[in-house]
């Protein structure tokens, strides 16, 4: 295998070093102020999607250093492998070929592609049938619900995309159900009738201990209800690529969607995973949706560095982590349908980045991907906007906002709009202490106690933020989307250094929970364990 680039060691490295330690006491606003073109030069366009970089504590000299960072790591040649398949999951020794999955040919991967047009037939006729009312349960009736279960990959993109494509929902009803709480899945089912609902089971080994145990509950209720086991097959369906424990379980093959091992689960909403949305919006805007993120992946492949998008937010990204000492970010989606983009985003970045050696296995000497959190809209504002404004750590922003609503309401949406340019400039203006105090006097406060509050009342601005524009929250613009935020995870993995393709994080986790399921069940002995789980193990058989 090649040397892995080291970022650290990179040419540009300590020259980037000297440009931000420069800029952090250079004024956002005065930048604004001195170079009146800098809002268009500093935004970028692709895939019916615009971004505004132009409120970063960047210059012309720090964003040129960093695209030759990019240079140095190789960048254009890891984007050009990605796309034409290489195997860049060195640890597993697999391409990453999601990106095939809303291709519209397959090039060199011609036998792969002609899987993916297959699953994608199946998964048509799925949708259009239970849309279109042909699919029936054991007692005759049309199935008028579906229950998603999954967990990880297998529940996030699929609720994310069902949930914010609300407005294109046709006549059948999708649910999700991830979490092995029993109380998840029961509130479901409590709302539902079983001759009426049809499961998809997402799993790709169909192991995937939290899908399998709400899975049979889900089996166990059906039957209860009064299927049999011939009835199960119209009640089931299966994504993964174990058809024998899918046969075990009661779904036949003609009931079986595949997965790949080419395709991770935080990228695999493209793929059958994606069943569910197409039966929430139908066939036709799920084409829409892949067709969305095509076209940025259009764009990622032939744009060069200083006009790719996905590539400049890397560069963000990077900056902010390795040269200002950021431990997070945060994404702030000004539309209610998108309230569960940050929770899609963490796997997406945190599950990839969240690596502590590089791709060669050695330690690595600078931080990496950065916990990332937020929450949809004006919720944020009366919880912690508090500390991005005043706050003491730096908490670069990613602002998303549809232009147009699907609401008709149009003027409660132009007051979200407001709010979200205004909480951009906030940020970026903030209130000098004597802005503060000229306020408080305006509103008729003595002088002194004006002196007192006024430091209360500042904020310091210069807080880094990024605008992220589109017409409308449609599949198209959905798709580009969840596209960019996957290539720029791509492209930060490249600069770090690492691999954003496995996670072998979450196995040792599972590994000690079969330990601690064999002593709860006396299975095993005690002893294997150190003495504070034991006593936690010990406190829940006591109260059983």
């Amino acid at each position: 295998m090649p040397a892995t680039p080291v970022l650290s060691q990179l040419p540009s490295y300590e020259v980037i070093k000297t440009i931000a330690q420069s800029l952090k006491a250079v004024s956002v606003v005065r930048m604004l102020e001195q170079e009146p073109n800098r809002a268009a030069e500093f935004t970028l366009t692709a895939a019916g999607l615009q971004l505004d970089y132009s409120k970063h504590l960047l210059d012309v000299q720090a964003r040129q250093a960093l695209l030759q960072l990019a240079e140095e790591a190789k960048l254009p040649a890891a984007i050009a492998g990605l796309l034409a398949g290489e195997e860049l999951n060195n640890t597993e020794q697999r391409p990453a070929l999601h990106t095939l999955l809303r291709a519209s040919s397959g090039g060199s991967l011609g036998s792969k592609f002609d899987e993916v047009v297959a699953a994608r037939a199946s998964m048509r006729q799925w949708a259009d049938q239970l849309n279109a009312g042909e699919l029936r349960g054991f007692s005759g009736s049309v199935i008028t619900d579906v229950v998603n279960i999954g967990i990880g990959g297998s529940d996030l993109g699929p609720r994310l995309v069902t949930e914010a494509l609300r407005p294109f929902h046709g006549s059948v009803a999708c649910h999700y159900v991830a979490n092995v709480d029993p109380a998840d899945l029961q509130n479901t089912l409590l709302n539902l009738q079983a001759e009426t609902t049809l499961f998809i089971l997402c799993s790709k080994s169909f192991r995937t201990e939290e899908t399998l145990t709400n899975s049979l509950v889900a089996r166990e209720w059906m039957k209860q209800s009064g299927a049999t086991d011939a009835d199960l097959n119209k009640h089931f369906v299966a994504i993964t690529s174990n058809l024998q424990a899918a046969a075990d379980f009661g779904i036949p093959e003609k009931n079986c969607l595949p997965l790949w091992d080419w395709v991770g689960g935080r990228y695999s909403v493209w793929s059958a995973i994606g069943l569910s949305c197409a039966i929430a919006i139908g066939w036709e805007n799920f084409e829409l949706f892949l067709a969305g993120a095509a076209a940025m992946d259009e764009h990622f492949q032939s744009a060069p560095l200083a006009e790719n998008m996905p590539v400049m937010m890397s560069l963000l990204e990077v900056w902010y982590v390795n040269f200002f000492g950021a431990n997070n970010h945060v994404v702030l989606p000004y539309d209610h349908s998108l309230q569960k983009l940050p929770d899609f985003l963490q796997q997406l970045t945190m599950e990839s980045n969240g690596k502590r050696v590089n791709k060669s296995g050695v330690l690595l000497d600078y931080h990496t991907g950065p916990v990332l959190w937020g929450s949809a809209g004006t919720m944020g504002q009366h919880s912690f906007h508090q500390l991005l404004h005043q706050g003491t750590q730096q908490c670069p922003a990613d602002f998303i906002l549809p232009l147009t609503t699907h609401t008709g309401m149009t003027e409660q949406h132009r007051r979200l709009v407001a709010n979200c340019i205004a909480q951009s400039r906030t940020m970026t203006v903030g209130r000098s202490i004597d802005e503060a105090k000229s306020s408080l006097l305006e509103r008729g406060m003595d002088e002194a106690s004006a002196g007192e509050l006024a430091p209360h009342l500042s904020m310091p601005g210069n807080r880094p933020n990024s605008v992220i524009t589109m017409a409308s929250l449609a599949p198209q613009t959905l798709g580009a989307l969840l596209a960019l935020y996957e290539h720029r995870t791509f492209c930060s993995a490249v600069l770090w250094g690492i691999n954003p393709f496995d996670q072998w994080g979450v196995e040792l986790g599972k590994e000690i929970g079969v330990q601690v399921l064999g002593l709860m069940a006396g299975e095993s002995s005690s002893g294997s364990m150190d003495t504070a789980t034991e006593r936690l193990i010990g406190e829940w058989l006591a109260e059983q």
